[in-house]
């Protein structure tokens, strides 16, 4: 390393954006794996390195340590949509679970620092074979399966709101900004058959559902599995971006619509989708996916229940 602080700056900050960028080909492009390497291990990284690399020759300030942390993440994302590998949507959904990761790791870099001088390429080295190390491990660990359930009171008889259940007619566009940021929303539904066997067509902007039907038991129970799923969102970038997550990483499983009649002929409309995702980790991302399922159930709930009281 030179003696020279800037030309110092600059290597710590190419050096660490060189390997994090190199991991995340592999990891997220090559292996398409998207769990503990790419959304903890690579912001841990992007904290630590340019501190400890920088810090060798330079004295750095616990204020300086986040800066660089903070910087070496906002030009690591910069890459991603330059790259092509990753959009906005993905990138502002894991921001906030890889900032305070970062900042950490820089704070920790910076005890590092000042406890004692680390050898320039061992962080390096470590970085770049842990990286890719782990992703490697969980690639074939089992995803959870997770349930969402939504409902909806609605001043209607069962048979009424059957009929809206089965298929309705076009919701008007989205208001709500995570539609129109992007993440795929539905459209209408129809269905062709009738009993055990018909298939259901949820239509999203993305594309369609197709929801072969395992019980009919009408006026209470409509379930079906999931044959077929157009992609979670359209992803924001400086071209189109047809990121890995996009194909096979959120799965819905199956769901079903349930009618309970309630007081004064009223029905209570239960919707409920049965899902998982290989990406991890799931503490952070469960959440984010059940938020979602649930704003799309409120969506085709509210409208069978506007299409069944005839507003």
């Amino acid at each position: 390393m030179p003696i020279n602080e800037r030309a110092s700056y600059w290597i710590a900050m190419t050096s660490t954006l060189a390997v994090s960028w190199l991991a995340t080909f592999v990891v997220i492009v090559l292996w398409k794996d998207y769990g503990i390497a790419t959304f903890i291990l690579t912001p841990i990284a992007l904290g630590s390195l340019p501190v400890l690399l920088h810090g060798r020759l330079v004295a750095v300030s616990l204020k300086r340590a986040f800066v660089l942390g903070l910087t070496a993440t906002f030009l690591y994302c910069v890459g991603l949509i330059l790259f092509a590998w990753e959009g906005l949507i993905c990138i502002a959904m894991a921001l906030p679970l890889a900032i305070p990761i970062c900042l950490l790791a820089a704070w920790i870099g910076y005890l590092l620092v000042g406890y004692r001088k680390p050898q320039g390429t061992l962080p390096v080295l470590i970085a770049a074979i842990i990286l890719p190390g782990t992703a490697f491990v969980e690639r074939d660990l089992e995803p959870v399966r997770s349930r969402v359930t939504t409902s909806v009171v609605i001043e209607a008889d069962r048979s009424t709101v059957w009929d809206h259940v089965i298929q309705f007619h076009r919701i008007p566009d989205p208001s709500e900004f995570i539609f129109r940021s992007g993440i795929s929303y539905p459209i209408d539904a129809h269905i062709e058959g009738h009993g055990v066997g018909a298939i259901r067509y949820c239509n999203f902007n993305t594309g369609a559902f197709v929801e072969p039907i395992t019980s009919w038991n009408e006026p209470e129970l409509l379930a079906f599995d999931v044959q077929e799923q157009p992609a979670p969102m359209t992803e924001l970038g400086l071209t189109e971006i047809d990121a890995a997550h996009l194909h096979g990483y959120f799965v819905s499983e199956k769901g079903q619509f349930k009618l309970t009649r309630i007081a004064d002929g009223r029905t209570r409309l239960e919707g409920t989708t049965w899902y998982h995702h290989r990406i991890a980790p799931e503490f952070y991302w469960k959440p984010w996916s059940n938020m979602i399922i649930h704003l799309i159930h409120e969506r085709v709930l509210g409208h069978i229940k506007t299409q069944a009281e005839g507003k």
